[in-house]
Formats: structure tokens, sequence, C-alpha cells
């Protein structure tokens, strides 16, 4: 009998995983207890179509499919599967999910037994928590289990979430932005914004398209604010030089661009962001705001990185703000501690 639940206990070991996922909008992360942060890809994928057959077939993923945005040719189609956080494509998602994994781990994906453990924003519909776990579902998980990012991100930033001091964390991702305050174990108020990196970088196009009659591609106005980005004017401005196409002539045309050119375009969405975050300090708890006061806001995500940021809330809130050690992986590794903690009740696939 001992011998029994020994090559039992062996069993699960060898042929099951646990991965913990941050499917978002803009990247997808793949964590394991193991090996750490295995895959950070753009959430892109590219179809090969196959007019004659009425089918399409992937034709790459990730970073690759990414370069694609804006050039594809005729016999391709590049799509973002998630819009918001949550899916947008299911077909597209299902085989994005199913690529990553294997990328992330070698070993054939269908020998195995994989738990997923995947983020999603507070605000996600029932119908969209579904369609995220019939998709892990289908891409091979055996079981799934969805986490607030704001609670994974908390635990990714390392802030003490199991006392009862209360924490909060302002995730601010490619498609939403997620506000958690974090006291003993759970979310004392989740608050879900649809406004992150892509709505700067719309607003970067629209800036640049009514100021200077030029139109900037997705991933040219991405690097704008990757290159001179700030959520503050500094002295002297940062500046760079950026291509698009007039809108009168339809011709090349490059302008330069000031980090003031990006703090006037981002300010309306950045707004948005901070509107939020004050309505998260109104609706928690008395204490726990108290608490908030004495340590600080914590920043996550990737838009946490746009130079300025924390003190751009700082300077508005009044309070001291900080930027996590490795924002763009804190919810993903939060997630994946989370589920090797046990804290999470998982919803079986067979």
């Amino acid at each position: 009998m001992a011998r029994s639940i020994a090559q039992s206990s062996l069993f699960g070991r060898l042929f099951r995983d646990s991965v913990a996922v941050d499917l978002g909008t803009a990247n997808t992360l793949i964590y394991t207890d193991d090996g750490g942060v295995v895959l950070n890809e753009p959430s892109v994928v590219c179809f090969d179509k196959h007019e004659s057959a009425g089918r399409k077939r992937v034709a790459l993923v990730g970073s690759e499919a990414k370069q694609m945005i804006g050039r594809v040719p005729v016999n391709l189609e590049a799509v973002r599967p998630m819009r918001h956080g949550v899916i947008a494509n299911f077909p597209a998602a299902e085989h994005m999910i199913r690529q990553f994994v294997d990328m992330a781990r070698p070993r054939p994906f269908f020998a195995r037994r994989t738990a997923f453990t995947i983020c999603v924003p507070s605000g996600a519909t029932q119908v969209e928590r579904r369609a995220i776990r019939e998709a892990a579902a289908a891409a091979g998980a055996w079981k799934v289990n969805l986490i607030d990012e704001s609670l994974a991100s908390a635990v990714g930033a390392g802030l003490p979430v199991s006392e009862a001091t209360g924490s909060m964390v302002v995730d601010i991702g490619g498609g939403t932005t997620e506000i958690g305050v974090i006291a003993l174990g759970g979310t004392a108020y989740n608050g879900s914004i649809r406004v992150g990196g892509d709505q700067f970088d719309a607003a970067i196009i629209k800036h640049v398209r009514n100021n200077f009659g030029v139109l900037l591609g997705e991933q040219t106005a991405e690097l704008v604010k990757k290159t001179i980005g700030s959520a503050l004017a500094i002295v002297p401005p940062d500046t760079m030089r950026a291509t698009g196409r007039g809108v009168d002539d339809g011709l090349p045309r490059t302008v330069e661009l000031s980090t003031q050119d990006v703090v006037d375009a981002i300010a309306a969405p950045l707004r948005q962001v901070l509107v939020a975050v004050k309505a998260a300090l109104e609706n928690a708890p008395p204490e726990l705001v108290t608490d908030i006061a004495d340590a600080g806001i914590v920043l996550t995500g990737g838009g946490a990185l746009l130079g300025n940021m924390a003190r751009y809330f700082s300077n508005e809130l009044g309070l001291d703000v900080r930027v996590a050690d490795e924002p763009l992986t804190c919810a993903v590794r939060g997630a994946g501690a989370a589920a090797s903690a046990g804290l999470l009740d998982m919803s079986t696939y067979d």
C-alpha cells in the first residue's frame, strides 16, 4: 500500500506540471516554479490564410508576428487575440496559448497534465472569464484557475498581502489598469478600467496627426512612448525623429517629437487612471487607507516603466508611490507563487 502511494506521488511529479500565465493585451508571460519567467512574448498571432480550403494556419507567434503588424502581405493576417485583458478572438487565443506553452516547455505538450493559473482583470465578465478557461482547456490545460490581476501583482511585488495591514497596488497593463487594496490574503477593494499602454499609444498617434499632420503606425507610436515617454515634463526634454505618412498627401514624412509631446498626448488617459486610483482610496475601508498613507502605493505592469510615472502619482495624491522591482513580471510571478502556496480554488477540466 505504501509503495502504491509512493508510486502515485512519483507519477504526479513526473506527469503533472503547473504554470502561471499572464495573458496580457500587449504581452503574454509564462512562469514555472523551476524555471521562473520562461516566456515573455507579444500577444500576437500571424495566420497564413488558405482561402481555397477555407482555413488558416499559424505562421508566426509572439515577437515575429508583432513585426508583421502593419506590414502583412495579402496571404497573411496578423491578429491580437486579447483586448483589455480578455479574449477578443477565441480561435486565435487558443492557438497562441498552445504555441506559447510549447515554446516555454519543449517537452511534448500532450504527454503531461498541466494546471494553469491565469491572471484576469477584476472587471472581466463571467462570459469573458469562461472564454479564458475554455481557451486554456482547448490548448491542453488539465486544470484552470483564475486569479485577479491586482492580487497576483501584489504578491509578485512582495507586498504583505497575508497581513492585516492594507496594501495598494496599481497594475498598468497594455489594455487595462487594475487597482487593488489588499489585506488578509484577499482584496478589500478592486477597481478595473480599460485604459493602459495601448491607449497611451493611440493618444500619441492622435496627437501627432492633429498637431503635425502625420499618421504614425502603432509600432512607431509605441517606440516613441518607450524612447522619450514621460508622465511629467522634463528639462531639457528628450527628442527623437519619427516617420509616418502625411495626412494631406500620403507621402512619407519625418517629424521631431519631444518628451513634452508625449506628456501632452497621454494627459487624458493618464488622468483616467488617476481618477480610478482616487476612487479606490475613496471607497476602500478607512483603516486600510490609513495603512496605505503610511506604506504608500506600488506600481506594477509595463505602464509603470514610463518615465516619472511614480512621481506623477505622488504629486497628484500626496502619497509615497514607488515602482516595484521588475514590474512587468510581477503579476505572473505572483500568480505562480499563489498557486504554489495552495491559496487558489481550482476548476478542473478533465
